[in-house]
């Protein structure tokens, strides 16, 4: 079987001494991680244990004994180190475009890895020219853009210069819509954040106001039903009756009943205060969407 290895550079791996144009052996069977001449048949898996780097020696081998293979790893207990292989043709190798520097790029040009797209110096993109990382989109020089053109993060839209905006030439922030100079704006040519509703009515507050606030502190503490795994081991006598399935399947999905009402109860005077000082308080809005009477 043919296949490639990694070596230091100085052809050692493992503290073992390598030389083009011999073949060793050992006697014992081979067994990948423990004993044996280790290689790989493509040379992009070779780097899933070698770093990429260009002062290693990479050589061409050729498995001649026992072979076990474990994932993308070849293991034998006879090995010959064909030739070695220029970093030039290795590129090569590693990249099935073309003009790459980096490692499992699919495109052309790429000095970045695993590339599928071209020109791009960053990794894992799918597009054209992008200067950063996960992108689906062309000409990004920020990350997990699935637009074009984006010098920001994780903008779905194009030519915005932001972050997180799902729309097109925003400069700023957490914007849905079109040409928005703002944060958090969910229309068109905006230089000044939204005010957002609070208790059904327009307030004189921005998304922002609301999560700089001492209420949204407060209430991130607010417990929330959730659904637990409940042991077949913890079940009392009443919810064994009901669920005699959980002793085959070790358990069932039990809602826990968190007490919001006794968590509101507990607060300080001054926590509740500051809760029911919210633009627009309504106790009856609240009570509907906490659960809690104030």
């Amino acid at each position: 079987m043919k296949g490639y290895k990694v070596f230091n550079y100085d052809w050692s791996c493992r503290g073992f001494k390598y030389e083009v144009g011999e073949t060793y052996k050992m006697d014992k069977k081979p067994v990948p991680c423990e004993r044996g001449f280790h290689f790989c048949k493509r040379a992009v898996d070779c780097f899933n244990y070698y770093d990429f780097n260009p002062n290693n020696k990479v050589a061409e081998v050729e498995a001649v004994g026992e072979i076990e293979r474990d994932g993308d790893k070849c293991c034998t207990n006879e090995i010959k180190i064909i030739r070695e292989i220029p970093w030039g043709e290795m590129l090569n190798l590693v990249n099935t475009g073309h003009g790459c520097v980096g490692l499992g790029n699919s495109g052309d040009w790429n000095i970045g890895k695993w590339n599928s797209g071209n020109c791009n110096t960053g990794n894992r993109n799918t597009g054209d020219n992008n200067t950063g990382n996960l992108n689906a989109g062309n000409y990004n020089a920020g990350n997990r853009n699935t637009g074009n053109s984006n010098t920001g993060n994780c903008n779905t839209g194009d030519w915005n210069t932001g972050k997180w905006n799902t729309g097109n030439y925003n400069t700023g922030n957490w914007n849905s819509g079109d040409w928005n100079r703002t944060d958090y704006s969910t229309g068109c040519f905006n230089t000044e954040m939204d005010k957002i509703r609070l208790f059904n009515k327009l307030s004189n507050w921005s998304l922002k106001d609301w999560w700089n606030s001492d209420a949204y502190e407060i209430m991130l503490n607010c417990p929330i039903d959730h659904i637990v795994w409940k042991s077949w081991a913890y079940m009392n006598d009443e919810e064994t009756k009901k669920h005699p399935e959980a002793e085959v399947t070790g358990g069932y999905l039990a809602k826990e009943e968190a007490n919001m009402q006794k968590w509101w109860n507990e607060l300080s005077e001054s926590d509740k205060n500051t809760v029911m000082s919210l633009p627009n308080f309504d106790a009856d809005i609240f009570k509907k969407c906490t659960g809690i009477e104030v």
